[in-house]
């Protein structure tokens, strides 16, 4: 005879599912109920009904969900379907990065190679498609780094913003998340470590004024190879900052 389960009155499986295993339940149930971002998951005891599992189960399980971003607890209203964002990637990123006692630019570095990969790729799809009104977006930008740059102040979200609406025309939208990811991370991380703002603005807006350039004159090569620059400089601050030079 199956036992019945003391809190629900139901008949309960065998409980030998670990943790990631029901972590994986949860999210096949939402899948197969097509439930999208902030629709109400069903109660614990009805999860503990399909799943045939233990309230501590579920909520354990939840609890790790949450993390993910994959779940959302509203303590007095229920659970619901997370955003799904990608700040647990963030997150883990940056501690990886600041866990670096030996090398402390190389985790760092990757990221950047990485983000440097994708970008070239991606300037090269854009090249030949951005409109006038694009270009000119972006060259505002620009003009506004340059602004910055002269009366003293730094312009990191300015940086981010020519990144965004430069592959904006994709209509991926995986795209700046991703960006911004790599991006977080990096300014975490400077944070962290207490490095300066950008120690030469003037070279970081020839640098994007040179994307621009490029991509006015629809020259693919240029607009990556001056994205290639771009990402040099990074790297080199990287490596100055580290070093405790400026």
């Amino acid at each position: 005879m199956r036992r019945m389960s003391e809190e629900t009155g139901f008949p309960r499986r065998p409980e030998r599912r670990v943790s990631s295993q029901i972590q994986r339940e949860v999210m096949q149930l939402i899948l197969d109920r097509k439930l999208p971002a902030g629709a109400p998951l069903p109660t614990e005891t009805e999860l503990m009904t399909d799943l045939g599992v233990s309230r501590n189960s579920v909520r354990e399980a939840l609890k790790a969900l949450q993390a993910l971003d994959i779940v959302e607890i509203r303590h007095g209203y229920g659970t619901y379907v997370g955003q799904a964002s990608l700040t647990p990637l963030v997150d883990g990123l940056t501690f990886r990065t600041l866990a670096q006692p030996d090398d402390e630019t190389g985790a760092l570095t990757e990221i950047l190679q990485v983000r440097e990969v994708l970008e070239e790729g991606l300037i090269r799809r854009v090249a030949a498609t951005l409109s006038e009104a694009e270009l000119d977006r972006l060259e505002s930008v620009v003009s506004q780094m340059e602004a910055a740059g002269r009366a003293g102040r730094p312009f990191p979200e300015l940086d981010r913003e020519f990144h965004e609406l430069l592959y904006a025309s994709l209509g991926n939208t995986f795209v700046p998340q991703l960006l911004s990811a790599f991006w977080t991370v990096f300014r975490r991380v400077a944070r962290a470590r207490g490095w300066t703002d950008d120690p030469a603005p003037e070279v970081t807006v020839r640098r994007h004024r040179d994307i621009v350039t490029a991509l006015r004159a629809r020259d693919v090569e240029g607009a990556q190879r001056a994205m290639a620059d771009h990402f040099r400089g990074i790297e080199a601050r990287a490596a100055q900052e580290s070093r405790g030079v400026s």
